[in-house]
């Protein structure tokens, strides 16, 4: 069979089917955010209660402002001054839901509860606030864990050996007991022993 030249022109001409464009949403649907489910509050005489009551307490009484809440177990504390004599007080540590978050969040209050600078060096002041922090535990009926006492002492630890690196020589005798197998920086290295054994201890 053949085509005419109509037969083709006819193909040709043939009107194409339009696509239909997908609806756009209504403009009046309002997109609907869901909301945040707030927390239930502790069962009183819990021991989450006792732990959000001392953490009230405590930021009330030395007038500390939380600038986050941190997810890990670890905490810095500082303090602003402004030009007009405005101190603010700040932390970030993590909230207290255990021994371990309490007691670095109490060691974070403990530096402002002290008062920076009251104790030189830096390692001292760390001391201080560790002890600080634990009394507070046992005064307000919080449970002092070993794991919270090996905390201490590896941070203590971690501050002397820190200290020392920077060129410390005369160490605080309230840390005599975290020099641990610290090696000595400077011209006493080699007279140092391991304190937790209780030899003797030599420096220059």
């Amino acid at each position: 069979m053949s085509l005419t030249l109509w037969d083709i022109m006819g193909v040709a001409l043939k009107p194409r089917k339009k696509r239909r464009r997908p609806k756009p949403p209504p403009r009046d649907v309002a997109v609907v955010q869901p909301r945040p489910v707030p927390s239930k509050p502790a069962p009183p005489g819990s021991m989450r209660a006792r732990y959000d009551e001392v953490t009230k307490r405590m930021l009330a009484r030395h007038g500390v402002r939380v600038r986050k809440w941190r997810t890990s177990m670890s905490g810095v504390a500082w303090q602003v001054t402004y030009q007009d004599g405005t101190v603010a007080r700040l932390i970030e540590s993590p909230r207290p839901r255990g021994p371990m978050s309490a007691a670095v969040f109490l060691h974070e209050i403990g530096h402002h509860a002290i008062g920076f600078g009251t104790y030189r060096p830096r390692c001292l002041e760390e001391y201080h606030a560790w002890k600080w922090s634990l009394e507070q535990m046992e005064a307000n009926g919080l449970n002092v864990t070993p794991a919270v006492r090996a905390r201490m002492r590896e941070s203590l630890e971690y501050a002397v050996a820190k200290a020392r690196r920077r060129g410390l020589k005369k160490i605080p005798t309230e840390l005599a007991a975290y020099l641990g197998l610290v090696p000595a920086i400077g011209p006493d290295q080699g007279t140092e022993r391991d304190a937790r054994r209780g030899e003797p201890i030599s420096h220059a």
